[in-house]
């Protein structure tokens, strides 16, 4: 099997002409620029044994710079957290905190969801 035919995922063979395989990319995606990101914070506690979670959603990039956005909220809110998933989260109801300084660092189409 070829090295292009080893990257392609879920298909086992297809007579359609017209098929095109879904193969795995490489490449990063580019990060939007700040004044374009669609953020959105939220508290959590579903499945984190009755604790609050500031979640942060919809950042659209390359991981690098969600894992440095993340480490740079976990650092002015003073508390712990992880990205993973797409998703950056922040120990502690932080949501207010963590909506305001994204809007101050230039994410200015962020969002609050939940009350």
């Amino acid at each position: 099997m070829s090295k292009k035919n080893k990257q392609l995922i879920n298909v086992v063979y297809s007579t359609n002409p017209n098929f095109n395989y879904e193969s795995e990319s490489d490449e990063e995606q580019e990060t939007l620029p700040k004044n374009q990101q669609k953020i959105y914070v939220s508290i959590d506690r579903k499945q984190r044994g009755g604790k609050d979670v500031t979640l942060v959603e919809g950042f659209v990039g390359a991981e690098d710079d969600l894992k440095e956005l993340g480490k740079t909220l976990k650092s002015k809110c003073g508390v712990g957290g992880s990205v993973k998933d797409n998703e950056i989260l922040i120990q502690g109801a932080m949501r207010d905190k963590v909506y305001d300084l994204l809007i101050k660092d230039g994410y200015t189409q962020t969002k609050k969801k939940g009350g």
